[in-house]
């Protein structure tokens, strides 16, 4: 097929005024979230953007965390951005969790896992999905508990990670329960002997109130 004989010089090609500051933000935000897919990323992210939604995109850099043995896929900072993105209401569709989660090209078995451990249907508590999502990050209830409250702080980087000392108490006894084997008694004065402490944060639980590091 022949070319068109129209050639076009700089004068007549109009570049939208926003263009540049678009494409510039986008480039930002792919560097810090460093997606897997980068197609199926930016898909989610201009889809975001047009809605005036949440964005999936990370606050900083960070490397990958894995558990003991093998990579979770999830990190802090991928879900955080779930939270930013659903949080908002306390309820969530299983449809809605699916879009984000694939957008963040996360693996979907993993959601699938995750999904059928807490038991959910069509209708998502986020809260408690939040906490599985922790549970999955920490392998341990304390570690769990360590990156909630590293993920949910409006601390400065690098602060106490303090957050209220109700969401602290939600996301301990939901995580304690699906154990099973955790007696209500031991979750009832592990939460008395922190509401002291609490009380003297402005009703806050900080991770050094019930994390001990170990060098």
């Amino acid at each position: 097929m022949p070319l068109p004989d129209t050639m076009y010089c700089a004068q007549q090609i109009n570049i939208p005024p926003q263009l540049p500051d678009i494409l510039k933000n986008f480039t930002k935000a792919a560097i810090r979230t460093q997606p897997k897919d980068l197609l199926l990323w930016s898909a989610a992210y201009f889809s975001a953007l047009s809605k005036g939604e949440c964005l999936p995109v990370k606050d900083r850099l960070e490397m990958n965390v894995a558990t003991q043995k093998t990579d979770t896929g999830l990190s802090p900072g991928l879900l955080k951005i779930l939270h930013k993105q659903l949080s908002p209401r306390e309820t969530c569709s299983k449809e809605e969790l699916q879009k984000k989660w694939k957008g963040l090209c996360l693996p979907m078995d993993q959601l699938e896992t995750l999904l059928s451990l807490g038991s959910f249907g069509s209708d998502i508590n986020w809260m408690e999905f939040f906490a599985l999502g922790c549970s999955a990050l920490g392998g341990t209830l304390v570690s769990s508990l360590k990156f909630a409250c590293e993920i949910l702080t409006e601390d400065d980087e690098g602060g106490a990670a303090s957050i209220p000392f109700n969401t602290f108490g939600q996301l301990y006894t939901y995580l304690a329960h699906l154990d099973g084997d955790m007696p209500q008694d031991h979750i009832d004065n592990f939460l008395r002997s922190l509401q002291a402490q609490a009380k003297k944060q402005n009703d806050k639980i900080q991770v050094s109130n019930f994390h001990v590091s170990r060098k």
